[in-house]
């Protein structure tokens, strides 16, 4: 996962603390709701330039970090994602 995506994260999850984010921390747990999975999902296209596909648009996709990634990392130009 890239740096800014885990920074970009962390005001949309209010019960975060001081815990660190990986590809396994649960977004839903730690305060992320529908609304501001929306706003999540705007600021993601936004920082990184994708669209994310609307059948990426699941509640699987926002479940964790790490899913939320690999959905904005499909998104990307082939090799875009490790180079970010």
């Amino acid at each position: 996962m890239d740096a800014r995506f885990v920074e970009m994260l962390k005001p949309f999850l209010p019960f975060l603390g001081d815990r660190e984010i990986t590809p396994e921390t649960e977004l839903r747990q730690l305060g992320l709701d529908s609304m501001q999975a929306i706003e999540l999902m705007f600021a993601l296209e936004d920082t990184f330039g994708v669209q994310l596909p609307d059948e990426a648009l699941t509640e699987e996709t926002f479940t964790t970090a790490g899913s939320l990634w690999n959905a904005a990392a499909s998104a990307m130009p082939a090799g875009a994602a490790d180079s970010v």
